[in-house]
């Protein structure tokens, strides 16, 4: 079937991050890098598109001996043309492939100090696997990711992410600016970066928050981020500006023990909280990646399944569940189950075929669906499994927090008629062995302190603001002694964990 017009643009936006920059947009920005000081020699765009920060560059900059812009596509090239045929022949236009061009030498051939600019694209690994687009760098683990983290989501990322450390590391042996749009997630990302390397040399660091709804009609938080790097430089504050028009910053964010914070004098009030805790170990919900399937409504007349189809399987693979939306609103009747197939991430599911014949028969109707999960932490692993799962999973309390809502509400969850409520992955929890246990643990993470540890390294601007390594730096015996709560906190780590819920 051919694709309409429509179609083609809206692949070509997400496989390109093709949002264009609107030149009024591209020159207020390239002012504020001039009323700065930057005054640049060469100045490079690596995606120049249709060329509205050359244009920029060009005005601002009338002593810059050579502006060079590269696109991949021909078309953007033609009419950034446009844009150089008017300004003295000095902006050098190149049609190229940003992960196959030889970028340093390019920066080698020209003099410094330089300034790299412009609009990297706005698009992550994950939305380019899922329509089998090659517009990606070569694999490889360059956020350092551990363990399980990388091989899951956690080892998605903006691709304009992986340009920027690139553009880093063209500074190796020069200094200069990197000036460029993106998502403030991202420009966080490349400071923690820059300030755990050490190496890099950043003498100045700003974000100037823009509103991409109307520039783009992108829904999401980004901003002008600018880095100066010259030797020596050792910054480890970044200034935040509330737009392009600001003269003072509205706050300044830091790098403070590892991490980066965003209102550094509540953290240093309470930093004392701040450790890990042996006993009290965040974990994520349950990961199945076929809710259609694995996730069942509860109706009067029995389940069905997001398909529509009524099923009917053995009780001992159902758990009621709770989702990131349940938990975000407070919500603790549970509407849904889970199919859950597995006790212990690797077990294997052949036991499901004698123990429970109806379940099996349902996941092989279905196995289609299940095996085409995308996933690496499915491969080789057994039929139909689950992941993020464990004898956490079936504690008979636990206190749950959605990582979506953009608030810090605590629910304390207990079981449904003798059997464990289980969360989808979106959602965090500490398990707890009582309701006693439980309601210990939600009153002190509701007291003032715990709410201002959290809220002094909160981004509320993230798409999922609150993570598991956010909640994890708070150690929960810290918090009880600070709260004169310390004799409970050993009290309830004495507690012998009871065995695996209903081991079949």
């Amino acid at each position: 079937m051919m694709q309409t017009v429509k179609q083609r643009k809206s692949r070509r936006i997400t496989e390109f991050g093709d949002f264009q920059t609107p030149p009024e947009l591209a020159l207020a920005a390239t002012q504020i890098l001039r009323d700065l000081g930057v005054r640049p020699r060469s100045i490079l765009e690596p995606t120049c598109g249709r060329g509205a920060f050359l244009g920029a560059a060009e005005k601002c900059f009338p002593d810059a001996e050579s502006i060079i812009g590269i696109d991949i596509n021909e078309s953007h090239l033609r009419f950034a043309d446009l844009i150089a045929n008017r300004s003295n022949n000095r902006i050098d236009l190149r049609q190229g492939d940003f992960f196959k061009v030889e970028w340093k030498d390019i920066v080698a051939k020209a003099g410094g100090p330089w300034l790299i600019v412009g609009n990297p694209p706005w698009v992550t690994s994950s939305n380019l696997g899922a329509i089998e687009s090659d517009n990606l760098p070569e694999k490889s683990n360059f956020q350092g990711r551990a363990g399980i983290e990388a091989i899951t989501g956690k080892s998605n990322f903006d691709i304009s992410e992986w340009m920027i450390l690139r553009y880093l590391d063209w500074f190796d042996s020069c200094e200069g600016t990197i000036a460029v749009l993106c998502k403030t997630a991202v420009a966080r990302k490349i400071l923690l970066h820059i300030w755990k390397k050490e190496s890099i040399p950043l003498r100045a660091a700003r974000i100037y928050k823009i509103d991409a709804l109307a520039c783009f009609g992108a829904s999401v938080d980004a901003c002008f981020f600018v880095l100066e790097l010259q030797d020596r430089g050792k910054a480890v504050e970044c200034e935040i500006f509330a737009s392009l028009n600001s003269e003072t910053p509205s706050h300044t964010i830091g790098f403070i023990d590892g991490h980066i914070i965003p209102h550094i004098a509540t953290f240093n009030e309470h930093r004392n909280l701040l450790g890990l805790d042996n006993r009290y170990i965040w974990r994520s919900g349950i990961k199945h990646d076929c809710s259609k399937v694995m996730e069942l409504m509860r109706t009067p007349v029995g389940y069905l399944n997001g398909l529509g189809e009524a099923v009917d399987i053995e009780d001992c693979v159902l758990f009621p569940m709770l989702k990131s939306s349940d938990i975000g609103n407070g919500r603790i009747e549970t509407r849904n189950a889970m199919v859950v197939t597995q006790r212990f991430v690797g077990q294997d599911t052949s036991y499901i075929r004698t123990k429970a014949p109806r379940t099996w028969r349902y996941l092989e109707s279905h196995a289609e669906l299940l095996n085409k999960r995308g996933s690496i932490i499915y491969k080789n692993k057994p039929a139909y499994s689950i992941f993020g799962v464990g004898p956490y999973s079936f504690a008979p309390w636990k206190v749950a927090i959605s990582g979506f809502y953009k608030k810090l509400n605590f629910v304390k969850i207990g079981s449904l008629d003798g059997t464990p409520v289980v969360f989808d992955d979106t959602v965090y929890f500490l398990p707890c062995w009582s309701e006693d246990e439980a309601e210990f643990i939600d009153s002190i993470l509701h007291s003032e302190a715990a709410q201002a540890f959290f809220h002094s390294m909160i981004h509320w601007d993230e798409k999922r603001p609150i993570t598991v390594e956010i909640l994890k730096r708070l150690s929960i015996r810290k918090l009880a002694a600070a709260l004169g709560r310390e004799n409970e906190y050993f009290r309830f780590t004495e507690y012998q964990e009871p065995p695996l819920f209903a081991a079949i």
